[in-house]
């Protein structure tokens, strides 16, 4: 393999079980950026993933995964002083629920040395999460290395929030993600999400927010409702789609991947929301993050069924 991938995806890979109807559990693949780097694999794009994982079976799984998709994996450290995390999926009436088993995960014991510099500078987009920088201390430590690295070598940095309580206080989290979204090129946020972090519940106050904080374009997602796509100087609320949804586990992911796949392909952010709109509502019709993750085809196929506009005009 020569050259380095447009897209690096940095965080931790987590197996992934989901609840079915019938109370067993489906093993399967997620963890956010893992989930973005597929989902922007399976829709054309060159990516990379950056992360440290255990020397287990979950860790092996991982890899078989990233080969079969496509992902180079130069910038992934196995190591034996951590394992590769794993996480639950239960379903409700109120939704989806998580339950994590990640503490002392290898991907939470990363510090800025692990990083390969060369990757990072040899990119066009490097994507990281609130998650990468919730795991540990160190973690965040790693996830502003990588950010500064990019920045020295002008490439672009996306940040989704993907806010998670339950890893650290709303307060730290308001903290380092304003830092990292006021270096972010592209802003991801979810609405649930952003209106934790910055206190407000309208989408263009929002994508105001963010805007300000110093990104050029902002994809705030809407769940069934679709997307606000942002710039400093237009925006556009994008349509979402109906389906049969059954599992919205890595929508947002998802969305992100395709978004960053499509904007790499086209340079156009509405047309990147457009994309990324349909292939995350194509991406509920099945249980798990990655399993229903639909590829570039069966998006094209289903925007050209669609009744929306396929261009920004």
């Amino acid at each position: 393999m020569t050259g380095f991938p447009d897209l690096l995806c940095l965080g931790e890979p987590m197996l992934e079980f989901n609840q079915q109807p019938d109370e067993r559990y489906l093993a399967g693949h997620g963890g956010d950026t893992s989930n973005v780097a597929v989902a922007a694999a399976r829709q054309g794009a060159s990516v990379g993933y950056l992360t440290r994982i255990g020397r287990d079976t979950f860790g092996e799984s991982f890899m078989e995964l990233w080969e079969n998709e496509g992902i180079d994996t130069r910038g992934v450290e196995t190591c034996a002083d951590g394992h590769t995390g794993i996480y639950f999926v239960t379903h409700g009436p109120d939704g989806h629920r998580f339950s994590y088993h990640r503490a002392g995960s290898a991907a939470s014991l990363m510090t800025p040395g692990f990083l390969p510099r060369e990757m990072i500078r040899d990119a066009k987009v490097l994507h990281l999460s609130g998650i990468s920088m919730a795991i540990s201390d160190n973690a965040a430590d790693t996830v502003f290395a990588a950010i500064a690295l990019a920045k020295e070598a002008g490439v672009k940095v996306s940040v989704d929030p993907n806010l998670r309580l339950k890893l650290w206080p709303l307060d730290r989290a308001r903290a380092l993600t304003h830092a990292a979204m006021a270096d972010a090129d592209i802003a991801l946020p979810g609405l649930d999400d952003a209106t934790l972090l910055t206190g407000k519940s309208d989408p263009d106050a929002i994508a105001d927010f963010y805007l300000d904080l110093g990104a050029g374009i902002v994809a705030l997602t809407l769940g069934s409702e679709g997307s606000l796509i942002a710039t400093a100087t237009d925006r556009k609320r994008l349509p979402g789609h109906a389906t049969d949804a059954r599992d919205a586990t890595g929508a947002g992911d998802t969305f992100d991947g395709s978004f960053l796949a499509e904007y790499l392909r086209t340079g156009d952010p509405f047309a990147a929301g457009r994309h990324a709109n349909m292939a995350a509502a194509l991406s509920t019709r099945g249980f798990g993050a990655v399993g229903p993750m639909p590829r570039r085809p069966e998006v094209e196929a289903a925007l050209a069924g669609s009744s929306e506009p396929t261009s920004s005009d």
